[in-house]
């Protein structure tokens, strides 16, 4: 008897390291593998917008939980309010590096029910707050438009009812006058050039080319920072972004870098 305790405890122990193992091994995600379709992880110094203009290169940090469960919420007023929280140190500065970590405060979020496609949301209950490590992502998009959603998705990471903040650096050889930044987000944003607030979407909206358009601005010589926050409840959350002329053409004549 003693030693059929000691095979079934050996074959527990083995079993057991056997499970742990594998859940390590499942826990380390290919970023390259599981975005595949959607996003290539950045392998060279720099990159040109695309033949109509579209930025394609992006620093995007894995989505901050804010439970919505409609996005009728999306007011101006809400908007500006919840993408305004600091939720890290340097949110509205940073430019930061690939693998580049933040440790955030969030509310907590209970696992979405994905046949529902909407974010877990107690009703009539004080919100839960939990602390939380983000990683940012160096990323080319492998279409005109950024799929934030299928970003979270691959890394198995909360799709619904999130934030992201993305980054990337716009470099010019001399300043660029009379340029606008043109927006197209499915769901609510804020977007910045330099510090500067140039656009803010509001709404339940759907993403259209060049749907907000901001005012005249100058690109300076050297380096210049693009940031937007994208907040998104229930379903698909993505963006496109690019600079026009007044005629509603590309601006092409500078490279982007992810700082």
């Amino acid at each position: 008897m003693k030693i059929l305790n000691r095979i079934l405890l050996a074959a527990l122990l083995v079993t057991a390291f056997a499970v742990t193992g594998s859940a390590q091994k499942k826990g380390k995600i290919d970023v390259g593998e599981a975005l595949k379709g959607y996003f290539t992880p950045v392998t060279t110094p720099s990159a040109s917008p695309d033949a109509k203009g579209f930025i394609r290169r992006w620093m995007i940090l894995e989505p901050i939980s804010k439970p919505n469960s409609t996005n009728r919420v999306f007011t101006d007023t809400y908007t500006r309010e919840n993408l305004s929280v600091e939720y890290f140190p340097g949110q509205f500065t940073v430019i930061p590096k690939d693998g580049d970590k933040v440790k955030v405060t969030m509310e907590y979020q209970p696992p979405v029910n994905l046949t529902s496609n909407r974010p877990a949301q107690p009703q009539g209950e004080q919100p839960k707050f939990v602390k939380a490590t983000l990683t940012w992502h160096a990323l080319d998009s492998d279409h005109f438009f950024v799929k934030l959603f299928r970003f979270a998705t691959g890394l198995d990471k909360d799709r619904y009812g999130v934030i992201f903040w993305t980054v990337t650096v716009i470099n010019c050889e001399e300043d660029i006058p009379n340029v606008r930044l043109a927006v197209g987000s499915n769901k609510a944003a804020r977007w910045w050039v330099n510090g500067e607030e140039l656009l803010l979407l509001a709404g339940d909206r759907h993403m259209g080319v060049d749907s907000a358009v901001s005012d005249r601005i100058t690109l300076k010589k050297g380096k210049n920072v693009l940031r937007g926050v994208t907040m998104n409840g229930p379903g698909m959350s993505e963006f496109c972004a690019r600079f026009i002329d007044d005629h509603g053409n590309p601006v092409r004549n500078y490279t982007i870098t992810c700082n």
